[in-house]
């Protein structure tokens, strides 16, 4: 990924990482100002993208997704479900983002974590300008039909 300037990576994380992207679609970069595009907005627009492709039934892991569920709760808290299992480092031109999905049983992993590929890469460049250069996705479960995960196992005699 292209260099960046803001914090860095695990710094003191409430400066937004600033962005040019006077540098992608022509025309003479810094003449009339610049643009700067924050970590959050990347993770925002990755999130929504991936919550619209069919099969993916929720951000995160159960843990982060129980965490998440009271910090909802609790007035300022602090991020916002949009981007629960969202990472994004954003740089000068360039842009990597890490999903962490739960998928619906039956789905076929691979072309649901394709879909979300493309979708976000989608979203992103086009609303950002930016070039996703990666995009890793986590699947950290799968969410059964409703009244499988709540049944005990038979027990064999």
């Amino acid at each position: 990924m292209s260099e960046s300037t803001g914090s860095a990576p695990g710094g003191s994380g409430g400066e937004p990482r600033k962005t040019s992207t006077s540098k992608r679609g022509g025309g003479d970069p810094g003449s009339r100002g610049r643009t700067t595009i924050a970590d959050g907005v990347v993770e925002k627009i990755a999130g929504l993208a991936a919550r619209d492709v069919v099969g993916v039934n929720a951000m995160g892991s159960g843990l982060s997704r129980t965490f998440g569920a009271v910090r909802d709760r609790v007035p300022g808290g602090a991020k916002s479900q949009v981007t629960r299992g969202v990472k994004a480092e954003v740089g000068e031109v360039q842009t990597a983002i890490d999903l962490e999905i739960v998928v619906d049983y039956g789905v076929a992993i691979s072309d649901v974590a394709r879909a979300v590929r493309e979708n976000v890469i989608s979203a992103v460049e086009r609303m950002t300008s930016l070039e996703v250069v990666e995009v890793n996705i986590a699947v950290s479960d799968v969410k059964l039909p409703e009244g499988e995960d709540d049944e005990p196992e038979p027990r064999i005699q």
